[in-house]
């Protein structure tokens, strides 16, 4: 089941994935043009005056774009993490309410007032889940969508198979659902709502576009990795997550204690730029199982085309 609000604006049922450090105005502009819902963490602007300018960028190209041609362009989304240590989340959310963020997707917490809030100018809410059990929380919130982030995904990934946590989630959960881990192209879309999802959540793949904000050696070790090149790890974030080995070799991390927890903490990711634990961020890179299939770095308006050709092909 597709929200209300987005019948008619999909050239393809795919959302693109908020990716930290990655997602930006260009990839969100360029994305929602197309037809897709483009998406992008909040904290991917240091700070909420920065985060305001992106919210300010994105609206207004969107309503030029829909003004010029007469078409509706698709909605895009914001990520808030909804964790204690993320000491912006109500000025960001403040921000999502005053510019009427289509979509709010919230990960590391479903809180009822995070909910209620965006509802209240309508807009609708998802929500990150990795088990049955985080998606009954996040149903008792209220939210409108759950993103089954199964294994293999990029960045916090769960690690249950995606047949299996489609299952899970549809046994108690009649409304929209996403499925996100090593969609790449438009057949695996089209598998997807096979499987039961309404919407693809595609991260990895959208990584390596030209619009994309990840340096070049971030798209050139997706290009020159396979899947086995991936490992799911909680030592970066806290929160256990998909990462590019080498990029973690390259960043000074200890290999045997990878698989050793790490402190949740948000606030620590907003050091400023230039500093030592800034830097140490930008050169950690994420990325799912799908790298391995991954060998090009297109346009965002090429791929897509690419994406519901073979959509399309596949139905």
């Amino acid at each position: 089941m597709l929200p209300t609000q987005w019948q008619n604006r999909l050239s393809i049922p795919v959302v693109m994935a908020p990716m930290f450090l990655v997602s930006g105005p260009d990839l969100v502009i360029a994305g929602c043009k197309k037809g897709i819902v483009g998406t992008f963490p909040a904290l991917n602007q240091r700070t909420s005056e920065g985060f305001e300018q992106w919210l300010i960028e994105i609206t207004e190209a969107l309503s030029a774009f829909e003004s010029e041609t007469g078409k509706k362009a698709a909605p895009f989304g914001v990520n808030l993490i909804v964790h204690g240590s993320n000491p912006r989340l109500q000025a960001d959310l403040a921000l999502c309410i005053k510019y009427k963020v289509p979509l709010v997707i919230t990960a590391l917490g479903a809180l009822k007032d995070v909910v209620d809030a965006v509802h209240q100018y309508g807009g609708i809410v998802f929500h990150d889940v990795t088990t049955k059990r985080h998606g009954e929380k996040a149903a008792e919130a209220g939210v409108d969508g759950l993103i089954a982030v199964g294994g293999g995904a990029g960045g916090h990934a769960g690690t249950i198979n995606p047949f299996a946590l489609i299952e899970d989630i549809r046994s108690f959960w009649d409304k929209t659902i996403l499925l996100g881990g090593c969609i790449n192209k438009g057949n695996q879309v089209r598998a997807a709502e096979l499987m039961g999802a309404d919407l693809a959540y595609i991260g990895t793949r959208f990584i390596n576009t030209i619009e994309s904000r990840a340096p070049q050696g971030h798209k050139d070790l997706i290009i020159a990795s396979k899947s086995t090149d991936i490992i799911h790890t909680p030592a970066v974030t806290g929160v256990p997550s998909n990462f590019i080995k080498q990029s973690l070799k390259d960043s000074g991390y200890d290999m045997e204690a990878l698989l050793n927890p790490g402190d949740i903490n948000f606030g620590a990711k907003l050091t400023p730029e230039g500093s030592d634990s800034s830097k140490a961020w930008q050169d950690t890179w994420s990325a799912g199982h799908g790298a391995g299939s991954i060998d090009d770095i297109p346009s965002c308006d090429d791929l897509i085309d690419q994406m519901i050709k073979e959509y399309k092909a596949a139905q």
